[in-house]
């Protein structure tokens, strides 16, 4: 049974505005995924296959939430865009958190410094390609422990569940992984 929670998801026209480069392009998504945050998500502009697309990622946020022992907060980031896909926490956070924390998974994979270790450590293990090194990052911090996950299938797809410290690491990660496959299986 699903714990309750907030669920935030945004439409693939959010997407579509978040890649806006410019400071007033900047100020207009921000004013925009302000006004769409919503509790559940109905996306009938799209094709069918976005619209799924979208399911699957509030789907697998909610089956993060439920199945991982100990979770607080779930979410899934677009690395590509830069975008948190869907949110689900045991309590209300200010969007500028929500948004920081896309950012933050962004810097933790894909941040100069981080891929400039990644081509340090495929130089010198002869491994050639353009895939990332990095797949799952576990982060303690005073209270929680936060583990990041590239999808394998789709690796600007990345998930970020949140559990209390208490919570058994080997078990956090045998459900994590799970549920990241079951994602990955439906065509994320």
């Amino acid at each position: 049974m699903a714990r309750p929670g907030r669920i935030r998801a945004f439409s693939s026209a959010a997407v579509k505005l978040f890649r806006g480069t410019d400071a007033s392009a900047g100020q207009a998504r921000d004013d925009w995924a302000d006004q769409q945050t919503i509790e559940t998500v109905t996306i009938s502009e799209e094709s069918m296959s976005e619209s799924s697309l979208s399911q699957i990622v509030i789907n697998a946020v909610k089956s993060f939430r439920s199945s991982v022992p100990e979770c607080v907060a779930a979410g899934v980031v677009d690395m590509s865009t830069g975008m948190l896909l869907s949110v689900d926490t045991t309590d209300s956070h200010p969007q500028e958190v929500l948004d920081l924390l896309a950012a933050a998974t962004f810097d933790i994979f894909q941040g100069r410094n981080v891929t400039m270790i990644e081509d340090i450590f495929k130089a010198r293990r002869g491994v050639s390609g353009g895939g990332h090194y990095f797949q799952e990052i576990l982060v303690n911090s005073q209270n929680l422990t936060h583990l990041f996950i590239r999808s394998a299938v789709s690796p600007n797809i990345v998930a970020v569940v949140v559990c209390r410290r208490a919570v058994n690491i080997g078990m956090m990660f045998a459900q994590a992984r799970m549920v990241m496959r079951q994602m990955e299986s439906e065509g994320v």
